[in-house]
C-alpha cells in the first residue's frame, strides 16, 4: 500500500514541475512581448510629440528617441529586477511550503529569474525599431509616416507571437492602441510648437 502512494506521488510532482516549467516559459515570452510593444510604442510617441513640437530640427527627435531607449530600458531592468525578486520570494516560500525540492524547485527558480532579463533587453529591441527606421530620414513629414508604418507593423508582428488570441483581433488591438498613444502625443505636442 505504501509503495503504491509513492509511485501515485512521484508522478504528481513532475506534473507540477512540468506545468510550472510551461508557466514559465510563457512568463518570459509575455514579457518579453510586452517589454519590445512598450519600447517601440514609447519611443515612437515621444519621437512623434518632439517632431511634432520642433518639425524642422531632425537631430532633436532622434535623440530624443535615444533617450527613451536608454531611460526606458533602465527603468525597466529596474522595476523588472524589483518585481521578479519578490515574486520568486512568493513561490519559493510556496515551495518550501509543498516540500517540493530536487530539480524542480531548480527549475522553478531559473525560470522565474528570466523574464526581468527579457524585458529590458526586449524594450530596447523594440525602441530600436522606429528610432533606426527614421536614422536616415531628413524630411519631416516622410519621417512621420515611416515612424508611423514601421511601428504599426511591428506591433502586429509583436502581437501575433503572444499565444491564446488569435493573430488578427490581437493584431488590431495592439495596433489601435499604438496608433492612440502616437496620435495623443503628437496632437498634444502640436500646441509646443516652435520654428527653432
Amino acid at each position: 500500500m505504501a509503495a503504491t502512494e509513492i509511485t501515485v506521488a512521484e508522478p504528481k510532482v513532475k506534473e507540477e514541475a512540468t506545468h510550472a516549467g510551461v508557466g514559465a516559459s510563457s512568463r518570459w515570452l509575455r514579457a518579453a512581448v510586452l517589454g519590445a510593444s512598450d519600447g517601440l510604442v514609447s519611443t515612437a510617441a515621444l519621437m512623434l510629440g518632439i517632431g511634432a513640437a520642433r518639425p524642422a530640427d531632425a537631430h532633436a527627435v532622434l535623440l530624443s528617441g535615444l533617450a527613451g531607449l536608454v531611460a526606458g530600458a533602465c527603468s525597466m531592468a529596474i522595476g523588472e529586477y524589483v518585481s521578479v525578486h519578490a515574486q520568486r520570494d512568493v513561490e519559493l516560500a510556496e515551495l518550501k511550503k509543498r516540500r517540493l525540492g530536487g530539480p524542480a524547485g531548480t527549475q522553478l527558480h531559473a525560470a522565474v529569474s528570466r523574464p526581468g532579463q527579457a524585458s529590458a533587453l526586449s524594450f530596447a529591441g523594440g525602441a530600436a525599431v522606429p528610432l533606426l527606421a527614421a536614422w536616415f530620414v531628413g524630411s519631416y513629414r516622410v519621417r512621420v509616416v515611416v515612424v508611423v508604418a514601421t511601428a504599426s507593423l511591428a506591433l502586429a508582428a509583436f502581437s501575433a507571437l503572444l499565444a491564446g488570441a488569435p493573430a488578427g483581433r490581437a493584431g488590431l488591438r495592439a495596433v489601435v492602441g499604438g496608433l492612440v498613444a502616437m496620435a495623443a502625443t503628437y496632437g498634444v505636442m502640436k500646441h509646443f510648437k516652435t520654428n527653432g
